[in-house]
């Protein structure tokens, strides 16, 4: 499968070369490099127009300027291995040392603000956090251990400022690699759902190959019931995922992590019901099933109580089989598209009947419209069982009654 493989070659290629981790360069720095570097630029220009004009010296000034402007767009475009990453720190240290020279203005010194900036994303943070320790303390030693400039509030101002800077500069690292590192994870979460949905479509493949025509018909409507709910569910936390990703990343990504649960169940079912066409023993509870129904589908602003009375031995397990289905389609249903915020679902197991009641609080829907694919085959399984189901729709809400006779067992 193409979704498993590329995401199983993406590890791999992480594992071999974790350098490569680190190598995502944020198209912003290449933009605030070049910004900074316009602004010294001017600020520099402007300054040496006011006084006696060398143009041998502004001439080199806005070569060097630009030169380190190409130099950053360059290491914006290519690959780099960690060794030509340091060599660029060095050659940047080396081209904002001349341009401070060179500058009259006296504002080139906010280059080095860039340095462990770009050594975060390129190199590593530990040698950011050397090169700004680093800086910090040369800078302090050149202005506190002068005492002409000790005694000057200018240079005092500079040395804060740029203290400001570095710091500044670092934090506003450490936060936009926390936002890829957000996206990255969200990225994998929904490359692993898309190689879960991949897996469904083989094992309804091979649930569609084991069946006889009979079985093919009643395979595909308890997947379209099972694993609909499922996927409904899943596209439901996809669409909750995407609306609060600009907003909280940490709700977002349960919302994705919610998703790719389901689908996982939705994976449980189709193996279940490829599994009944070899062989059919296995044991069916109703009200485990039917709680951790509610639970999947209990969120804010979708309310599911769930009233159980009755044992499950006085049914069999087709007429439990058979409530659960229509619990869950009645539910799904009702989270789509009924605006409902709260549901109610009573089951009642005599030793005459089945009893499955469900209401909720939503809009309700026009008469007609009550024959979707679902309730088509929710009312197909209850024909099965010798049931019937009743479906009652007002403005102030949908009332679903399933009733299953119990023959005898």
């Amino acid at each position: 499968m193409t979704f498993g493989h590329n995401r199983r070659a993406t590890v791999a290629v992480r594992r071999i070369c974790p350098y490569a981790q680190r190598m995502h360069r944020p198209r912003a720095l290449t933009w605030v490099a070049c910004f900074l570097y316009v602004s010294v630029l001017v600020a520099g220009l402007a300054v040496a127009s006011t006084g006696p004009v060398d143009p041998a010296r502004s001439s080199a000034f806005a070569g060097v300027l630009v030169l380190a402007g190409g130099l950053e767009i360059a290491a914006g475009r290519f690959t780099r291995s960690r060794t030509l990453a340091i060599a660029g720190l060095v050659v940047r240290a080396g081209l904002y040392t001349v341009i401070t020279l060179l500058d009259s203005s006296g504002n080139a010194k906010v280059l080095f603000v860039l340095l462990p900036l770009t050594a975060y994303f390129t190199v590593g943070h530990r040698v950011a956090y050397a090169l700004a320790g680093g800086g910090l303390l040369l800078a302090a030693i050149i202005v506190l251990g002068r005492p002409a400039l000790r005694a000057n509030p200018e240079a005092l101002s500079d040395l804060l400022m740029f203290t400001i800077g570095v710091v500044f500069a670092l934090a506003i690292a450490v936060i936009a690699e926390r936002e890829e590192t957000g996206r990255r994870r969200a990225e994998s979460l929904l490359t692993e759902l898309s190689d879960a949905h991949a897996r469904l479509r083989e094992y309804a493949d091979q649930a569609v190959s084991l069946a006889t025509v009979a079985e093919r018909t009643r395979v595909a409507r308890d997947i379209h019931d099972s694993v609909g709910h499922h996927l409904v569910v899943t596209a439901i936390q996809l669409e909750k995922s995407a609306a609060y990703r600009p907003l909280d990343t940490d709700i977002a990504d349960r919302a994705l992590a919610e998703g790719r649960h389901s689908t996982r169940l939705a994976l449980d079912e189709v193996r279940r019901a490829v599994g009944t066409l070899r062989a059919d023993d296995t044991q069916f509870t109703l009200a485990t099933a039917l709680r951790a129904l509610a639970t999947r589908l209990d969120d804010t602003g979708f309310a599911v109580t769930l009233d159980l009375t009755g044992t499950e031995d006085t049914v069999g397990e087709p007429v439990r089989l058979a409530l659960y289905l229509a619990a869950q389609e009645a539910l799904t249903n009702a989270r789509r598209h009924s605006g409902a915020t709260a549901v109610a679902v009573r089951v009642d197991l005599t030793a005459s009947t089945g009893v499955l009641d469900i209401a909720d609080n939503g809009t309700g829907f026009a008469p007609g419209a009550t024959e979707g694919q679902g309730l088509s085959g929710m009312r197909e399984r209850l024909d099965l069982v010798g049931g019937e189901v009743r479906i009652t729709s007002g403005p102030d809400g949908t009332r679903l009654l399933a009733t299953i006779p119990v023959v005898g067992r």
